[in-house]
């Protein structure tokens, strides 16, 4: 079975994304604990790259800062190895295709089930050439995350069939950011994706507030917050962690 899986057996899941990195990877292991301490059901790293194609400017700066920062691929696989001393929630990378590729996919990989991440997203690679990672994510057993966006229309059931870990539903058109409405009919893309697979699926972009976070989890099987946390971070900086387990607890209570 899916570690993933474990993410979304009590109750609807929480699940927050972190820069690794911005500031330093010692407050981005700080940010995990505390987002787990209160509620966190799986943990999504951000591995930064130069030209996060789906990013909004919230989540691009963390990268930026990351970067210039110093931070590398093989620092945050330290990271993930030390945090997985104690932390047991699934944890999963979302990055970019040119950085597993720049790594070497099986090198890559490889070592994501050596240190216990559980699955990997990448937002620029079209489901169509997925054959690319899919058969190095399974002979290593590191799921490899679909997404589904409000423009996949009659893809949906395709890749909801193939789905899994879990089915990352993307909320709204454009990049991730938080948003005052999300318009998209996100319950009929649910109903497609509940006719073609039993594989949970969670909702992400723009939520920022726990009354947006409960919406969402009401249609799905959990909702997805990036840009709300990369902020706090932004803000607060090496004293992000608190305020992050503070808001992190907020959308737990919020989608029960």
């Amino acid at each position: 079975m899916s570690n993933i899986k474990k993410a979304f057996e009590n109750g609807k899941a929480f699940i927050p994304f972190i820069t690794c990195g911005d500031p330093d990877l010692e407050t981005t292991a700080a940010a995990v604990r505390a987002a787990v301490e209160n509620g966190a059901d799986l943990i999504e790293l951000g591995i930064p790259f130069s030209d996060p194609t789906a990013e909004g400017s919230v989540i691009q700066g963390a990268n930026i800062r990351a970067l210039n920062g110093g931070v590398t691929t093989d620092k945050i696989f330290a990271l993930v190895k030390e945090l997985r001393s104690d932390v047991k929630v699934p944890m999963v990378f979302m990055t970019y295709a040119n950085v597993v590729f720049s790594y070497g996919a099986e090198r890559f990989i490889s070592t994501c089930h050596e240190i216990g991440i559980d699955g990997l997203i990448l937002p620029d690679l079209p489901f169509e050439e997925k054959g690319e990672f899919l058969p190095i994510c399974h002979k290593f057993g590191v799921d490899f995350i679909s997404l589904i966006a409000p423009t996949s229309e009659q893809r949906i059931a395709m890749i909801a069939k193939e789905a899994e870990g879990f089915l990352y539903i993307v909320s709204s058109l454009g990049v991730t950011g938080t948003r005052s409405e999300i318009k998209t009919d996100l319950a009929a893309i649910v109903d497609v994706v509940r006719q073609n697979t039993n594989i949970p699926c969670a909702i992400g972009f723009g939520i920022s507030t726990p009354e947006q976070a409960r919406t969402m989890a009401s249609v799905s099987d959990g909702a997805i917050v990036g840009s709300a946390i990369v902020k706090l971070l932004e803000q607060y900086g090496k004293d992000a962690p608190k305020y992050i387990g503070e808001y992190v607890k907020s959308i737990k209570d919020a989608i029960g």
